[in-house]
């Protein structure tokens, strides 16, 4: 949070504003999932996300039988909290504002760049919740694009974009299997599908979301367990592993871990052996074995072992300076970017603002008039990656604090 912003609390209106920038009000009318939200309980999180708060890395125990009911919580407003609501119901308040940074670059011009992208996905989602492009069907796309619209920080029960939300998430939720927890039809799509729920678990008022996290969490460790090599592959069967399949686990895992979800302590040491028999020489990951390192595949492994906290170690330092000095991929940018910006952003502040500007610019000249990105793999995918790698501009997402 930054210095000049101001916070309060009083009956579950966060009002946050201050140093001359226009105070919003967002109303949070908190409903009890299963497991119940762990911030009622001082575990996870903290107060919401109105309020920043440093996430844990150490396993949470498992939630109380009192968490498993799935009530809803009685919840009396009074009138003027009504009023307030009905006025959030038909204005459309500021999102998340952008942290000051040292850039030559206007916040209106981040913001509006951002707005015009997720109005392009709102325009084009199809009624069952998915894009009609071919990446655009797939759970994983859809859980990207879901990301992309919570990471701006408008209301995800009430904003401008609460349907969008509400169609995506119904979409990943009729994809699961409801008794292995599987979101396939592969671990790819798992994975960012299994991310997209824990960031929306505790902000979208919706009870099926806890358990189909826990289940979805219950799959990537079940699926890491069978396999010998301690990461994940195409399949939750799968005997062999590949960095990019294992980082879109390691990364979910963390998110579910922030959400206040028990993950194995053993799941993330696996995972995180898995990378180091990955790692080349000069400082990079391959793909399934130490050999053949690119910057997609090194920055993956970079936000692997920030998330796990260990920026100081020399394997973080040397991948670092590979994704530095190595060029950006070609025909994986924007997968590129989405990995990238988290790397740069915890790795160094300098570093990141100097990137950060770059893509800004980059960013800027190659939306298109509809405000989509336009990629190898569909305009949803790239739209969605691009929008996330501008997202550590409003930092509003517990996966993205540093």
């Amino acid at each position: 949070m930054t210095n000049d912003q101001s916070q309060m609390t009083n009956g579950g209106v966060t009002a946050l504003g201050g140093g001359g920038r226009s105070c919003r009000v967002r109303i949070r009318a908190r409903v009890e999932h299963w497991p119940s939200s762990p911030r009622d309980a001082g575990v996870g999180r903290g107060p919401g996300r109105g309020v920043r708060s440093k996430g844990t890395s150490s396993p949470r125990p498992s939630p109380p039988s009192s968490w498993r009911r799935g009530r809803s919580r009685n919840f009396v407003a009074p009138g003027w909290l009504l009023i307030i609501a009905f006025v959030l119901s038909v204005v459309r308040l500021p999102a998340q504002e952008l942290f000051v940074e040292q850039s030559a670059l206007s916040p209106k011009l981040i913001d509006g760049m951002y707005v015009k992208g997720l109005q392009y996905l709102v325009r084009t989602q199809s009624p069952d919740g998915n894009w009609p492009d071919s990446y655009g069907q797939q759970p994983a796309v859809v859980g990207l694009a879901i990301v992309a619209m919570l990471a701006h920080g408008d209301d995800p029960n009430l904003g401008s974009y609460h349907q969008t939300i509400r169609k995506g998430l119904d979409f990943i939720l009729r994809n699961q299997d409801g008794q292995t927890g599987y979101i396939g039809p592969s671990m790819y799509n798992h994975g960012f599908a299994t991310l997209a729920l824990a960031e929306a678990y505790g902000a979208v008022a919706d009870s099926r979301l806890g358990p189909a996290l826990q289940k979805a969490v219950e799959l990537i460790v079940m699926s890491q367990k069978k396999n010998p090599k301690g990461g994940w592959r195409y399949s939750p069967d799968g005997n062999d592993a590949d960095t990019t399949v294992s980082g879109a686990q390691m990364v979910a895992l963390y998110a579910a871990r922030n959400a206040g979800l028990f993950v194995p302590e053993e799941a993330i040491e696996r995972g995180l052996h898995y990378f180091s028999s990955c790692k080349t020489s000069d400082g990079g990951y391959g793909y399934t074995s130490a050999s053949g390192a690119n910057s997609a595949r090194t920055a993956i492994g970079c936000l692997v072992l920030a998330l796990a906290k260990k920026k100081d170690s020399p394997e973080f330092k040397s991948a670092f300076a590979y994704i530095e000095k190595a060029p950006p991929e070609g025909h994986y940018y924007q997968y590129y970017l989405y990995y990238a910006a988290q790397a740069f952003f915890h790795a160094s502040p300098v570093a990141w603002r100097s990137w950060n500007l770059k893509n800004i610019q980059s960013l800027a000249a190659t939306q298109s008039k509809t405000g989509a990105w336009e990629g190898p793999f569909g305009h949803t995918f790239g739209t969605s990656t691009s929008l996330l790698s501008l997202a550590l501009n409003y930092r509003y997402l517990p996966i993205y604090e540093r």
